[in-house]
């Protein structure tokens, strides 16, 4: 595995990634891989924190697609008529881990995804893992992943008992607001406190699917974005750009009630506002219709991106195709499948 990359290899991946991509193309946001020595880390973190959603990586065949960062990987999105994968760390990234060794395994993340968008630039781009269990390196690593070619980040809403709207983090979103650098805001387990107070009671499995894939991980997600704008962060960064999963993580589908919270806080615009001019929105693999129009119906074309959520979501070919014929326009298409995704992560299409 590699742990690190010469200053030379550096360089070489930069001009790698400023390969341009051709037009015509169906770009994938948030496609999923795991790195085994982050795996071991994460298995060995004290019983009572460690991250049960892990056990989704092993079934199937999941974590042998999450390792592989080469032809297997490329003979999938071939399948699926993907051309481009950006590729982003499972959670929960190194988010638990102590300090240390979440900035140790963060730069070797970085390095090894670095690493195998320079084996297949036309293929590959990649989001950078942070330490955000160590809020002094987190602007630092991501300014170095952005030197190494990496496109934007992904976090979660929460490390330990810090939340992602905590000052300590403010100077993060100064440094991916000044270095273009969009912040994906990815589900993760819901703390300890909040699974015992909601998602308790059943039996250990169901427990697991209602605080995660079932309803936890999507409300965790909209409530992290919702502190953000809370917190008047658009305010501070009006460039900061962020990226929600799964349709928006049901924000989308509650803007009539969140709304009225922009007058109690004081915000200068409503919560519909900010989701208009800071938010992305990317489908994870779930490819409904009904979600689209609905999405088009509070936000704008020029919003909404492809993802698969891959590999715990896998739509063909077909459906991906079926999907796509939703659209009114190809000029609409075009945007949502390549053209929205190129501008947001500075690719040439």
């Amino acid at each position: 595995m590699l742990s690190f990359l010469s200053d030379d290899s550096y360089h070489a991946i930069g001009d790698l990634v400023s390969t341009p991509l051709r037009g015509n193309t169906l770009i994938a946001i948030e496609e999923h891989w795991i790195m085994p020595d982050l795996t071991a880390a994460l298995g060995a973190v004290p019983r009572e924190v460690r991250d049960e959603s892990l056990a989704f990586n092993e079934m199937g065949d999941n974590q042998q697609r999450l390792e592989d960062l080469g032809a297997g990987r490329i003979a999938a999105m071939d399948a699926q008529g993907i051309d481009v994968s950006i590729l982003a760390l499972t959670p929960p990234g190194t988010q638990p881990l102590p300090p240390e060794d979440a900035l140790r395994l963060s730069r070797t993340a970085n390095d090894v995804a670095a690493a195998a968008v320079s084996r297949n630039p036309s293929r590959f781009r990649s989001l950078s893992t942070l330490p955000m269990s160590s809020p002094r390196d987190v602007a630092g690593e991501l300014e170095r992943a952005a030197g190494l070619g990496h496109v934007g980040t992904m976090v979660y809403g929460r490390s330990g008992d810090l939340l992602l709207d905590d000052p300590v983090y403010d100077d993060f979103f100064a440094a991916a607001t000044e270095l273009g650098q969009p912040v994906f805001i990815h589900p993760q387990l819901p703390s300890p406190a909040v699974r015992d107070a909601s998602y308790r009671g059943f039996d250990p499995m169901t427990d697991l699917a209602l605080a995660t894939f079932g309803w936890g991980w999507h409300l965790d997600t909209a409530t992290a974005a919702l502190r953000l704008i809370l917190r008047g962060t658009f305010d501070r960064h009006p460039d900061l750009q962020v990226v929600l999963g799964h349709w928006g993580e049901m924000l989308l589908f509650w803007l009539d009630r969140a709304n009225s919270l922009s007058r109690v806080a004081g915000l200068r615009r409503s919560i519909s506002d900010y989701l208009r001019s800071n938010f992305f929105i990317t489908t994870s693999g779930m490819l409904n219709p009904a979600l689209l129009h609905h999405a088009l119906s509070v936000t704008s074309v020029d919003r909404l991106i492809f993802s698969t959520d891959y590999p715990f979501q896998q739509p063909t070919r077909e459906e991906i195709d079926s999907f796509l014929g939703q659209f009114s326009s190809d000029a609409e298409r075009r945007k949502f499948s390549s053209a929205n995704a190129a501008s947001l992560y500075g690719l040439d299409s």
